[in-house]
Parts: structure tokens; sequence; C-alpha cells
């Protein structure tokens, strides 16, 4: 009987601990819920720190942005890009025109350059501009012009003549020593009778013209 009572002496003192366990349990509880608040805390500041941060440079890019029509997140960054796009095509436009631009000038320069040594040239030579006429019947004249050898010369001179009124035929071009020299039949529209010296004078104001 005493091992009995021993024994349940015992057990009521396991059950009176009971308790006291269930307590070390209901803490263990109280503590990971205080760690898993804390760590929510944690994660809801930087949320909002992101957010801020966001909503910051969202303010930054509608302040360089000339053509925002809304102010929801979405509009700004699709106003933006079509922006960004206008823009690549407008510097793609200016780029081109730049490249003719220089093209242009570098075509320019090679010209002059073409010119002055033609000129050089024939003054090296004792070669000077000139024009020569001869009659051949009454509106009909031999001629012979020496000009600079410049890139659309003859194109010019044919141009000229053909608004005075006059006509190239049987035009022969030999080019020597920064020279051109065209020896052509001209013959007139408006006119019966080509006065040989007022024809040369004419082409000789036309060839220094040119």
């Amino acid at each position: 009987m005493e091992f009995v009572g021993s024994a349940l002496s015992e057990l009521g003192t396991t059950d009176q601990q009971k308790p006291g366990c269930r307590g070390g349990r209901m803490w263990g509880r109280r503590r990971h819920q205080e760690d898993d608040s804390s760590f929510k805390s944690k994660n809801l500041h930087a949320e909002r720190r992101r957010r801020q941060k966001l909503g910051d440079r969202l303010l930054i890019l509608r302040s360089l942005v000339p053509i925002i029509t809304n102010m929801t997140k979405e509009t700004i960054i699709e106003d933006s890009i079509t922006y960004i796009k206008e823009l690549q095509t407008n510097v793609n436009i200016l780029q081109e025109q730049l490249f003719k631009m220089e093209a242009s000038a570098q075509e320019a320069l090679e010209l002059r350059k073409d010119e002055v040594d033609a000129a050089e040239e024939m003054k090296k030579f004792g070669i000077q501009i000139g024009v020569d006429v001869a009659q051949i019947d009454g509106n009909k004249l031999w001629v012979k012009a020496i000009i600079e050898k410049k890139r659309g010369g003859f194109t010019k001179l044919v141009e000229a003549m053909t608004y005075f009124g006059f006509e190239l035929t049987d035009t022969n071009i030999i080019t020597s020593n920064g020279a051109m020299v065209v020896s052509s039949v001209l013959t007139g529209f408006h006119c019966d009778t080509l006065q040989v010296e007022q024809t040369r004078e004419l082409i000789l104001e036309i060839v220094n013209g040119i």
C-alpha cells in the first residue's frame, strides 16, 4: 500500500508539473508570434521605402517628359516611352542631315581644290582663257573657247548659250593642262546674220562667268 501511495504521490506531482509545461509551450508561441510580427514590420518598412523611391523616380520622370497625359504610374511610363521614341527618330533625322551637310561640304572642298589646281596648271603652261570666232556664213559661226576645266563647266556654257538664243552643233571637247578647249559651230535663232566681234565678246563674258 505504501508503494501504491508513493506511486500515486509521484503521479500527482507529475500532473501538477504539467501546467508548467503548458506554460512553456505558450511562451514559445508568444516568442514565435513576436518574431513573426517583427519580420512583417521590417518587410513593411522596406516595402514603404521601395514605394517611396519608385514614387520619387516617377516624379522626376514626369518633370522630364513634357507630354504626360495622366498622373497614373502606367500612363507616365507609357508616355515616357513614346517621348523617347520620338527623340530617337529626331536624332536619326538630324544625323542624316548632318551627314549630308558634311558630304556637301567635302564635295565643295574637292571641287574648289580641282578648280584651283586647274587654274594653277593653266598658269604653269601659259594657257589663258579666251574665245576665237570665225564666220562660216550669215547665221553660222565657228567658235573655239578655252575655259578652266571645272566640274559642270561645259553644261553651264551650253545653258548660257541657249539662253542667248544660240545652238551648238558639231561640238568637240579637249582637256589638257587644266584647260578645256571647246570648239563648235554656232547657229543663231533670232537673227539672220551673226556679228563676229559682238558674238566673241558675248561668249567671252559667258566664259569668264563660269
